[in-house]
């Protein structure tokens, strides 16, 4: 089973930034997108920012500008840089890695906990 384990949530004022990590580890055999999501309070879950096996990247139109995807592909690892927050970037991220584990070339699809980014004004 493949896990997911994200970090570098804080508090952070207004116009600050922040850098999330999300290691994935387990039986991996290929990565095909790796996504950042977040959910607010109140919200529901919006997709931020992903990349692909490729290196493709897509933004939410909220973070263009702001927030930067990237990924180490030998460390199966994906980074969301944000500069610039604002307090409606509160909530908790969540990192997602599609791909296929070892065993028998299979799907995957894996959540991580999540990680908590609080933006003051």
């Amino acid at each position: 089973q493949v896990q997911l384990v994200e970090s570098g949530g804080a508090l952070v004022q207004a116009g600050g930034s922040l850098r999330l990590s999300c290691a994935a580890s387990g039986s991996i055999f290929s990565i095909n997108a790796m996504d950042w999501y977040r959910q607010a309070p109140g919200k529901q879950r919006e997709l931020v920012a992903g990349i692909t096996g490729g290196g493709s990247t897509n933004y939410a139109d909220f973070v263009k500008g702001r927030f930067t995807i990237s990924r180490d592909g030998a460390k199966n690892t994906v980074y969301l840089q944000m500069n610039s927050l604002k307090p409606e970037d509160t909530g908790v991220y969540y990192c997602n890695v599609v791909g296929r584990a070892t065993l028998n070339l299979r799907a995957f699809n894996s959540w991580g906990q999540g990680t908590q980014v609080t933006v003051s004004s």
